[in-house]
C-alpha cells in the first residue's frame, strides 16, 4: 500500500519559511483535503512531494520510497497542479499521446482516458479552445495515464459546473474505494467535506490539525438553544465558560457547555429554553476556527 508519509518537511526562501516543520500522513483508500488559506504552503509541500521543489530539511516518502527513487515515478504518483499547462494548437487527444510515449504506455490507454474521464467526443479538438472544466479532466487524465496508485491533485475542482463537480466527487471516490491514496488540496469546502474522508489543515506553514473528517467533526459540537430571554442566557453561558454566538433573534449557539449543563443555568435562574439541539461543525467552521481565516467557499 502507497501511503505518504511527510516528516519534519521545511522549505525556507532567504528569510522567508514556506513550509515549517510540517509532518502527517496521507493513507491509502482515503481522499485527504489538504486545506489552509492562501500562501499557506500547500502547493510548495505537494510540489516537493514530487521533486519539483527541494526540501531544505526533512522529507517525503511514498510508499516508503522518495519519489526520486522511484524506477517508474508516473506509474506510482499522478499529479495534476496546473490546468493550464497544455500546448494550445494540440488536441486533447495529441497532448496524451505524447505523454504516454514519454512514460512508455500504449495508445489504448489514452483513448482509455479519453472516456472515462468524458472527453473522448471532443478529443480531436485544440485544448487552446477547452474551458476551464475541460481542461481540469484533461490534466486529471494526464496524472492517470501510468495508472497511479497515489494521486496529487492541486484545486481539481477550479471550472468545474455542479455537473463537473458531481462527476469529480463520485470519480475520486471511486479511485479511492480501489484503495488509491488520494491528496487533493482545494479551497471548495462545501465540496471537500461531501468527498473527504481525512482532512489536513495546515496555516503559514505549519500543521494546524489532521484525522479523519467525522472525528474534526464530533470533538466539538455545538448547541443550538432557542430561547426568549437569550440575552440574559448569554450571560450566564459565558460566565460559566461557554464559548456563545448569536443565532437569530431568539436563539444561541453555545460550545463548551453540554446541553444538559446549559438546562440546568436556565432552570437555576428562571430563564426559559424553548429547544436544545446538537450542532456539529461544518467543515467551514472547523476551518475557520483553526485558521482564523475568512474563505469565499
Amino acid at each position: 500500500m502507497s501511503s505518504i508519509e511527510v516528516r519534519d518537511l521545511t522549505k525556507t526562501y532567504g528569510q522567508v519559511t514556506a513550509v515549517d516543520h510540517l509532518s502527517f500522513t496521507v493513507r491509502p483508500g482515503a481522499v485527504t483535503a489538504f486545506l489552509g488559506p492562501n500562501g499557506a504552503g500547500k502547493t510548495t509541500t505537494m510540489r516537493m512531494m514530487i521533486d519539483h521543489v527541494a526540501p531544505t530539511s526533512g522529507g517525503v516518502t511514498i510508499g516508503g520510497h522518495r519519489y526520486r527513487d522511484l524506477p517508474r515515478p508516473t506509474s506510482v504518483v499522478g499529479a495534476a497542479f496546473d490546468a493550464a499547462s497544455f500546448h494550445p494548437h494540440h488536441s486533447a487527444r495529441d497532448h496524451l499521446r505524447i505523454y504516454a510515449t514519454m512514460g512508455g504506455y500504449s495508445s489504448g490507454r489514452v483513448r482509455e482516458l479519453l472516456d472515462l474521464v468524458g472527453l473522448a467526443e471532443v478529443a480531436g479538438r485544440r485544448t487552446g479552445t477547452f474551458s476551464t472544466g475541460m481542461r481540469q479532466r484533461l490534466n486529471l487524465a494526464t496524472a492517470l495515464l501510468g495508472d497511479p496508485r497515489v494521486l496529487l491533485l492541486d484545486e481539481p475542482s477550479n471550472g468545474l459546473d455542479p455537473d463537473g463537480m458531481t462527476w469529480l466527487r463520485s470519480f475520486l471516490r471511486g479511485l479511492a474505494d480501489e484503495g488509491r491514496t488520494i491528496l487533493v488540496s482545494s479551497h471548495v469546502l462545501s465540496e471537500m467535506q461531501q468527498l473527504a474522508d481525512d482532512v489536513v489543515v495546515i496555516g503559514k506553514g505549519r500543521l494546524l490539525s489532521a484525522g479523519p473528517l467525522s472525528a474534526l467533526t464530533d470533538a466539538a459540537p455545538a448547541v443550538l438553544v432557542q430561547t426568549s430571554d437569550s440575552d440574559a442566557l448569554s450571560r450566564i453561558l459565558v460566565q460559566h465558560a461557554g464559548v456563545v454566538e448569536a443565532d437569530g433573534p431568539h436563539g444561541l449557539r453555545v460550545r463548551g457547555l453540554e446541553a444538559a449543563d446549559i438546562a440546568d443555568l436556565a432552570a437555576a435562574h428562571g430563564l426559559r429554553v424553548h429547544g436544545l439541539t446538537s450542532d456539529h461543525p461544518s467543515l467551514e467552521q472547523l476551518f475557520l476556527d483553526l485558521t482564523g481565516e475568512r474563505t469565499n467557499a
